[in-house]
């Protein structure tokens, strides 16, 4: 066990709120060491305990074990090593040219904590999305209080029991609860905000940060869109849109939403998503070990109702006892029905037909700026009129959603999916304060120059213009 208080008492989301914030001004959290000391402890809460987090999720959201070991556990694990090893050098002073009137002087930047950051997490992916902005925080010296999604409840649970006996319980809070614990939280000061989920929620933590000039990080989602055209890799391209589209029963933020196809891409590329489908899961996936289940069964009326838009080709299923919505294709679908007017989040995927790359263009810049888009051509022409004309998180071509798993790659939206990014180093800079430094030496040297009196040298040589040089 890393606790080094003891844990508090009161687990209210006040109490949770104000003693962090009396944690971060004991200045603990600002050590190196309890840097280190947290973000070890952090892994060895996932390394020690991944069969109790692969039975939760299970419960809550079907997944199998291997997914939850590799996408929630595994991910965070890396990104604490990335963390690790690289956390001095991410910290260091960045030094940068003082101007020649200033000298002798030095000029550098340095990263400070926030302060005390709330993150707000989502049920979809609710160790991963957890615990990766987590990280960056613990990275950047903060104290923490984290809110689980209360729609993930045993995976919620479990972290409430893991922390207090892993990491400092006083500077690194986690609060259970819904909209009430969330709403209490949301009327504290905080330094940051950091929230992953949908816009509407969004919007609510935008105006509450704003009666506290709170800045915000907002992960939040949309409707991806892939484009393909008949020189793609029609077998690829169903490859991976089945499996970005299925992980996690479709509930991922950057999972493609709709498909947009010329008129010869089609036909293929549906033959082609039933042969993928059954190669992963079966021709029965509701039988299948590996494919997942829809969080709540409120989620899967919304997915029943959108299934009635266009013609189920593949799949159509629902069973609202199992929480299973069959992976499901739709054609024949209009702009106008249901199915393609919100995120779908769930495993059924829209195809509409037109008739080439500049329509499909038109479209999507016709909505709001998606999280992800992706492109499967084998055109260099229509690869660069994605790249130039439309706008969104990430771009991936020939591929869906691994973008992500770059490390060096920022991950966030712009627009309707999102502000501000992350991963990696950005993480930890989305919880610092890039704080500038001068050391000037040795008196005001020819800075004194431009100071009253103002006499006629210094009016001719101060209205000079400058060459640049230092």
């Amino acid at each position: 066990m890393t606790t080094t208080d003891s844990s508090p008492t009161d687990s209210s989301p006040a109490a949770a709120a104000r003693e962090a914030r009396e944690a971060f001004a004991t200045g603990r959290t600002t050590a190196p060491a309890w840097r280190r000391e947290q973000l070890t402890a952090l892994d060895r809460l996932l390394a020690e305990n991944g069969p109790a987090i692969e039975t939760a999720l299970k419960s809550d959201l079907g997944k199998h074990p291997l997914e939850t070991h590799t996408i929630e556990i595994g991910s965070v694990r890396s990104e604490i090593a990335l963390t690790l090893a690289n956390l001095e050098n991410w910290l260091a002073p960045q030094e940068v040219p003082a101007p020649g009137y200033l000298h002798p002087a030095t000029a550098s930047t340095v990263l400070q904590p926030l302060g005390t950051v709330l993150i707000i997490a989502p049920w979809n992916y609710p160790v991963h999305l957890l615990l990766m902005p987590l990280v960056g925080a613990i990275a950047a010296g903060n104290a923490v209080v984290v809110k689980p999604s209360e729609l993930a409840p045993q995976t919620s649970r479990l972290m409430a029991k893991l922390f207090p006996a892993y990491l400092d319980s006083r500077a690194i809070r986690l609060v259970e609860g819904a909209v009430e614990e969330t709403t209490e939280l949301l009327t504290a000061a905080w330094d940051h905000i950091f929230y992953t989920g949908n816009g509407t929620v969004a919007k609510i933590v935008m105006a509450a940060a704003a009666k506290h000039l709170t800045p915000v990080t907002l992960e939040l989602g949309g409707k991806s869109p892939v484009w393909i055209d008949e020189s793609a890799d029609i077998d690829e391209a169903a490859a991976w849109l089945a499996w970005g589209k299925l992980l996690n029963a479709g509930q991922t933020c950057i999972a493609p939403d709709y498909v947009l196809a010329t008129p010869a891409a089609v036909e293929p590329l549906v033959d082609a998503l039933e042969r993928s489908i059954a190669a992963m899961y079966g021709a029965d996936p509701r039988a299948s070990a590996d494919y997942g289940r829809i969080v709540n069964a409120r989620h899967v009326d919304r997915l029943a109702r959108l299934c009635g838009s266009g013609t189920p080709v593949i799949g159509g299923q629902v069973d609202r006892d199992e929480r299973y919505v069959a992976p499901t294709v739709l054609r024949d679908v209009s702009l106008d029905d249901p199915v393609m007017a919100e995120e779908i989040f769930g495993p059924v995927l829209p195809i509409i037909t037109v008739s080439d790359a500049d329509e499909a263009i038109a479209l999507i810049n016709s909505r709001d700026k998606p999280l992800a888009l992706y492109c499967f051509t084998g055109r260099d022409t229509t690869r660069t009129a994605f790249l130039e004309r439309t706008a969104s998180g990430g771009l991936t071509v020939n591929a869906t959603m691994v973008h992500a798993g770059v490390e060096g790659l920022p991950f966030g939206g712009v627009g309707a999916s999102g502000m501000g990014a992350y991963h990696g180093e950005r993480t930890l800079r989305v919880f610092s304060h890039e704080r500038a430094v001068l050391h000037k030496l040795d008196g005001p040297g020819l800075a004194r120059f431009g100071w009253a009196p103002y006499t006629a040298e210094k009016e001719q040589a101060l209205r000079t213009p400058a060459t640049g040089a230092n």
